[in-house]
């Protein structure tokens, strides 16, 4: 009898640990950033002070089966959204959804499957990701740009890149709505921390990004596509084995050289797009990129914009696209999934979730307690005159503590950088001139930072 109850014992504690290891080892279902509590902010345009939205951000719950794997969210971020000085009267607002993505994605070895308008994959963060069209083409019988935001329908045969035509549009993470639904379509890292900025947008609405770029580290995951498969930042680890260091991972897709647009890259001769001009440059339309086969070279992807390689959180190897980027880290067609999907798209938002599930609530340590030694931090100006401006480098998927000191040891001030976001401000207009102390996290692991007051009398 005891031989039986024991043995009992063992399948329950085999059956709960392997549910527990199927939890935490499947980054489908562990990297999503999870918050109850925390809301969301907006810019108004002409107001450089973000107002806030009473949206919860980033995902409020995570269910998963054996097969899928359920993201609860309203779509909101924790960085500010806004303005969107294209005209574009939105601005995010709840989407209450439930996503449905596959814990065991596939390879499509039919046809392949074209992105569309609309999601085709979702950050850890809870926002939607884009392609790169916006719904406007070129209509060759008036001569002009026709459907999307502008009305009416074009020909689909010249179809435009939204980062080219609509950069007026994005805010400083890079991001904008459609109807409510706020979106990235492409690297969504602030413009202001570009190597070659683009947008002055940040100057005056200030916000950050899901992640900062750094060109030492592995990029952090940042999200699943619609075929199941993880999208990680602008750099990996330069040979697919995972040696080699780190590099910035490329497109394989380049500008044609072309004089007019009357035929593909194929060859195909198509119905006639405007002229190349400085109204309609070489990379309106996404038609004007031709895709060139890199794969003798490990940093360049493929014309899904992924690869199979190694990552730290898939040590076996796994399908993965990246965020591509330039030298100046100025966003690269085809930006993050596409044109093409690798694997079966099979995501879909749904209703409710109708399957047994398991709630997965984040257990592990504090990035507090474990996790700075990882990071990078900058505090800027520095000298400070009315603000210091703490920014970490990499992805937070815990809140990340501040506090200030003066040379004497006394608190002064405390903030938070919010997980999903990179950036936090403390002012300093009340203090005098002098030196003082940061500290970034808590407990053994925290860092602490020299930081001067310095402004005329």
């Amino acid at each position: 009898m005891n031989h039986k109850i024991g043995l009992i014992h063992c399948v329950i504690f085999i059956l709960i640990f392997h549910l527990g290891l199927h939890g935490q080892l499947n980054p489908a279902i562990t990297a999503w950033l999870q918050n109850t509590t925390i809301t969301g902010s907006y810019y108004k345009s002409g107001n450089s002070t973000a107002i806030g939205n009473g949206i919860l951000v980033n995902c409020q719950k995570i269910q998963y089966s054996t097969d899928w794997v359920y993201v609860s969210t309203m779509g909101i971020p924790s960085y500010p959204t806004g303005p969107f000085l294209d005209g574009n009267p939105s601005q995010a607002s709840s989407q209450n959804a439930i996503f449905k993505i596959s814990l065991n994605p596939k390879q499509n070895t039919g046809t392949q499957s074209s992105t569309t308008g609309g999601n085709i994959g979702i950050f850890i963060n809870g926002v939607a990701l884009f392609d790169y069209r916006d719904g406007v083409s070129w209509q060759n019988s008036s001569g002009t740009i026709k459907g999307g935001p502008i009305g009416g329908m074009g020909d689909n045969v010249w179809t435009r890149d939204a980062i080219v035509a609509e950069k007026k549009g994005f805010d400083c993470a890079k991001g904008h709505p459609a109807m409510g639904n706020y979106h990235h379509h492409q690297n969504p890292s602030a413009f202001k921390l570009d190597e070659t900025v683009i947008s002055t947008v940040c100057n005056l609405y200030d916000a950050d990004g899901l992640y900062v770029i750094d060109k030492n580290n592995h990029s952090p995951l940042l999200g699943f596509a619609y075929d199941g498969f993880p999208i990680y930042g602008a750099y990996g680890f330069k040979n697919a084995d995972g040696s080699g260091g780190v590099a910035r991972m490329k497109s394989s897709y380049q500008l044609r050289n072309i004089s007019d647009r009357t035929h593909y890259a194929n060859g195909s001769d198509v119905i006639d797009g405007p002229a190349i001009n400085a109204t309609y440059p070489l990379g309106y339309f996404r038609e004007d990129y031709e895709y060139v086969d890199h794969s003798n070279d490990s940093e360049y992807l493929d014309e899904h914009n992924g690869r199979h390689c190694i990552t730290p959180e898939y040590p076996e190897g796994t399908y993965a696209y990246f965020c591509t980027v330039d030298e100046s880290h100025n966003s690269a067609y085809p930006y993050v999934v596409g044109p093409t999907f690798y694997g079966v798209r099979n995501a879909s938002k749904v209703n409710a979730v109708n399957e047994t599930t398991t709630t997965y609530i984040r257990t592990t340590t504090s990035l507090n307690e474990t996790s700075k030694p990882k990071l990078e931090v900058n505090i800027f100006p520095n000298p400070g005159t009315e603000f210091l401006a703490v920014q970490v480098n990499g992805l937070l998927s815990e809140d990340l503590d501040l506090v200030l000191y003066d040379n004497a040891g006394r608190l002064l001030e405390k903030a938070s950088i919010a997980k999903g976001s990179t950036i936090a401000f403390i002012d300093v207009q009340k203090y005098y001139n002098g030196m003082y102390t940061i500290t970034v996290g808590k407990g053994r692991s925290a860092l602490s930072k020299i930081v001067v007051i310095s402004r005329q009398e």
